[in-house]
């Protein structure tokens, strides 16, 4: 039996000290991951579509995929025990015969994120973690409103 999941989308990548805050969510709700500043970096490129010289590492597990007909489906957000949150990968691959297999994968959320960032995969969070997690969304709304006011006065000097 699956369980019921919400669907969201990355709506911030906020650079911290100790690494980025990921906000997650959509209209109803967001709320905030914590990835390693790599990471951080790696899903901000991928949003803004920055062309990289080099297969960074997610680009690299990309390439391996397509090489062998697989895709991210979709990526799930499943869990979260004491803190820490756990993710699922699903691929699809298809082999020469075009039979179609399933691939569910344990994952870190941020790599998740990150591939699901870069493939343009839908990202969805399990019910139970989407009615665990604290809304952000008036968190996210000032930070921005604050980052719009400082990017004017900027443009004013």
């Amino acid at each position: 039996m699956s369980k019921a999941v919400v669907e969201v989308q990355v709506r911030a990548v906020i650079p911290t000290s100790g690494g980025c805050a990921v906000f997650l969510g959509n209209p109803e709700k967001v709320f905030v991951i914590y990835v390693d500043q790599s990471v951080g970096a790696a899903i901000t490129m991928f949003m803004r579509g920055t062309q990289k010289e080099r297969p960074l590492t997610h680009d690299l597990l990309a390439n391996i995929l397509r090489a062998l007909g697989a895709q991210v489906e979709r990526i799930i957000i499943n869990d979260l025990k004491r803190g820490t949150y756990f993710a699922r990968m699903i691929l699809s691959a298809e082999n020469e015969l075009h039979q179609k297999k399933i691939i569910e994968i344990d994952a870190r959320p941020s790599d998740c994120i990150a591939m699901a960032t870069q493939q343009n995969a839908p990202l969805y969070v399990s019910r139970e973690v989407w009615d665990e997690v604290e809304d952000m969304s008036e968190v996210l709304r000032k930070m921005e409103e604050e980052s719009t006011e400082t990017g004017e006065e900027e443009e004013e000097e």
